[in-house]
């Protein structure tokens, strides 16, 4: 499939090799706006890493990755994220002798530049943005809880929130339902539902149920590379994805 520009994120010929060992295999993977893109596979399949050469804490070896007419494989990580890519990693990050609101409010952009945020002052619009990601992510009846008081799941949709006060355009979520009950999963399910009309997220995920509730289009990786792609009916039906992945 070409890159075309209605693609908010085009990935061509991605490849990576640690000490030989090609972790990334000539990836190519478009994602559509407003799209929950689910990432797929075996334990050393290479999901994480693809995020990782989105976000630039990886060089690429080979290929490119495009978003927004950007080309984020020349640009540091902090360009990455001032471009509008946010990434959520496997263990919660919060501050946890803050409140959320604390958390929120501090990952609220103050500018691009050093004197915008040394003289950033708190105002109105940050006081709805931050009220307006704690009714999202469920947290609005605890703004003023200490976050290291949240259960786990909490804690995953605090780290959401924290990206989404950002506003990016593509959010990147790395199992976020880790450790959530039943109940939390199937709120997180409908918060990603939530915020897809104003962005894009790639979701990499072991949970098939949650991925089912979740995902527009499945892409499953084996060894670096694309196995199969499509909706989730479509690549479980697939004998391919059987042997590898589902069917263990």
């Amino acid at each position: 499939m070409p890159a075309d520009n209605k693609f908010v994120l085009s990935i061509e010929g991605l490849t990576v090799s640690f000490d030989g060992f090609k972790a990334v295999n000539d990836l190519s993977l478009y994602v559509d706006e407003n799209e929950i893109r689910v990432i797929i596979g075996p334990n050393g399949a290479g999901k994480t890493t693809v995020l990782d050469l989105i976000c630039g804490r990886t060089k690429a070896d080979a290929g490119s990755i495009v978003f927004k007419d950007k080309e984020l494989t020349k640009m540091k990580e902090n360009q990455i994220v001032q471009a509008g890519v946010g990434r959520f990693f496997q263990n919660p990050s919060v501050y946890e002798e803050l409140t959320v609101y604390e958390n929120l409010e501090l990952s609220y952009p103050r500018g691009r530049s050093v004197f915008g945020a040394l003289f950033f002052r708190p105002d109105a619009e940050l006081v709805e943005r931050v009220e307006e990601v704690a009714e999202t992510i469920f947290l609005a009846d605890h703004l003023y809880d200490v976050a290291g008081e949240l259960s786990h799941g909490q804690k995953q949709w605090l780290e959401i929130g924290m990206l989404l006060v950002q506003d990016p355009a593509l959010m990147m979520l790395d199992e976020p339902v880790a450790g959530m009950s039943v109940t939390e999963r199937r709120q997180t399910a409908e918060l990603l539902h939530r915020i897809i009309q104003d962005r894009s997220v790639i979701v990499v995920e072991h949970d098939m149920n949650f991925v089912a509730d979740i995902a527009h289009r499945v892409t499953v990786m084996h060894q670096g590379s694309v196995l199969s792609e499509g909706s989730m009916q479509h690549v479980q039906s697939d004998p391919r994805v059987k042997e590898v992945y589902l069917g263990h």
